[in-house]
């Protein structure tokens, strides 16, 4: 389908394509992502993150060619210098003052909201849950998989391929909760790496963290905002299980034991 002259000579202009690739990029981003199964709202600093890399990619294509980034720069510089665009010119200056005004008042704002409450970081377990209409007691219960040796390569593998596929961007490739979107997110995800997180809890409190995610924290440890999503919705009992193999097995940790800890230091840590 051929465009009416007047529309192609915008499409055919790199100035316009280049406003038109950042503004797909965001719709694509900030609207379309989440919408994907699986996807969920991506924070603002990785936004940043892609629209600068966009951005830098369209400022790249535009001067690489002499001609291409002269015509590039005619509409600022028409915008800035041609009498018959003064209103646009005006325009423009009010736009970016009220903007630059908008995002400073943002980070110096005073609030009159009352400071956060104190969370438990360390909320103990639940004796009993619920994972996909099945009843489990946590009191006691150790990593079944750790009984069946002659298959524990291969679980270790499923744990992998599960946590490459679900935890990478928020966990990162070494465990360290240093993943791509984990800037984004308050509080950070887990450091696996950390002693003071899967190293001081029992396997039970483990897959309890992972099957019920943020939103299955009990009252003491709110207020809470973790992105941790409720995991039973998307991994089977044994992926779960699996999972947690593998994130001693890369650390090093041992998990702790009922016998050692006790029933009351069972489960304590954060996901």
């Amino acid at each position: 389908m051929r465009l009416p002259p007047g529309i192609r000579r915008y499409a055919d202009h790199p100035f316009w394509q280049a406003v038109t690739i950042l503004v797909l990029a965001y719709v694509l981003i900030v609207f379309v992502i989440p919408l994907l199964p699986g996807s969920a709202l991506v924070p603002k600093s990785v936004v940043l993150q892609y629209m600068a890399t966009v951005l830098v990619g369209v400022l790249i294509y535009v001067s690489d060619n002499e001609g291409r980034w002269r015509r590039f720069q005619e509409p600022i510089r028409a915008m800035l210098i041609e009498r018959r665009l003064k209103l646009v010119r005006a325009g423009v200056l009010v736009a970016v003052t009220l903007l630059v005004g908008c995002l400073t008042l943002g980070q110096v704002r005073t609030t009159v909201s009352a400071p956060p409450n104190l969370r438990s970081i360390h909320p103990a377990p639940p004796a009993d849950i619920t994972f996909r209409g099945k009843t489990m007691t946590l009191t006691g219960l150790e990593n079944p998989l750790r009984r069946e040796p002659d298959s524990l390569a291969a679980d270790l593998a499923l744990g992998k391929r599960v946590y490459y596929q679900n935890c990478l961007p928020c966990h990162g490739d070494h465990l360290d909760g240093q993943g791509h979107y984990a800037s984004g997110f308050n509080p950070l995800p887990a450091n696996f790496q950390d002693n003071g997180t899967i190293a001081q809890l029992t396997e039970s409190f483990v897959f309890w963290r992972i099957a019920k995610g943020g939103p299955g924290l009990p009252r003491e440890g709110t207020p809470w905002n973790s992105a941790m999503p409720v995991w039973e919705d998307f991994l089977s009992e044994r992926e779960i299980w699996s999972v947690i193999l593998f994130l001693y097995d890369q650390t090093g940790w041992k998990p702790r034991t009922w016998e050692k800890s006790g029933e009351q230091g069972a489960g304590s840590g954060h996901d």
